[in-house]
């Protein structure tokens, strides 16, 4: 290579990194724009909670249905649902919530699969956004608590998000909970013996962040007695 392809060649790398800054610096704005809508149109949803699970359970299997019985449930204790606006898990919260005539809000993310916006979620308050990070923002901002249900890798994210926010105090404390104790025994089993008993990195007062429990009532049971103490009001 000559000295003059070399200086070609940088100059196209200097060209190419000043797009990119350029381009990151514009992406400044799509971010503050999903920021801002979503603020706007949550701030009026009043008390909700966010239920997390997998996309790809089906309508007919069993947790798909419990999902649907404590979005109903909680509907008629006086919370909202809102999900991540997708099918699985996600469409079944919603399905509860529209039957028991509740809040219904869906938080969608344009995904290259899986994403598609169900059926159950009020015209007026199905989001879209392009920035899972901001998405997540809105779960956390405007949920009086999750309810977690089987899922993946994005099920275990927002989890230990949330979970993160509570113990550090960044975020008020707020309940959640697990549905299914056959599926959560082995990572909390881990949690206890790995994190907690052989190197300390939590403390024994971080297992009581959240609740493991098998049914629908004793999902509700447990938002219902949580705030016995509090007014429902928006979390922030």
């Amino acid at each position: 290579m000559t000295n003059e392809d070399r200086r070609i060649q940088n100059k196209l790398k200097i060209k190419t990194w000043n797009e990119i800054k350029t381009n990151d610096s514009w992406a400044i704005f799509k971010i503050m724009s999903e920021f801002v809508e979503g603020y706007e149109r949550l701030s009026r949803i009043g008390p909700c909670v966010s239920i997390y699970g997998s996309a790809r359970t089906k309508p007919n299997e069993t947790n798909y249905l419990l999902a649907e019985e404590i979005a109903y449930k909680l509907t008629q204790s006086g919370f909202g649902i809102i999900t991540g606006g997708g099918p699985g898990i996600m469409e079944a919260g919603n399905k509860g919530a529209m039957r028991g005539k509740g809040v219904s809000v869906g938080l969608n993310i344009d995904l290259p699969f899986e994403q598609h916006d169900n059926p159950y979620i009020d015209s007026d308050k199905s989001l879209d956004f392009d920035y899972f990070f901001v998405r997540k923002v809105m779960f956390m901002k405007y949920a009086q608590g999750f309810v977690v249900l089987p899922g993946g890798f994005g099920t275990m994210d927002e989890l230990f998000e949330a979970i993160t926010l509570i113990q550090t105090g960044k975020i008020g404390r707020f309940p959640i909970v697990l549905i299914g104790k056959k599926f959560w025994s082995g990572l909390l089993d881990w949690i206890k013996q790995t994190l907690l008993e052989d190197n300390g990195n939590i403390s024994e007062k971080d297992l009581n962040l959240f609740r493991i429990v098998d049914t629908a009532d004793e999902a509700v049971e447990h938002f219902v007695k949580f705030y016995e103490k509090y007014n429902l009001t928006p979390n922030f």
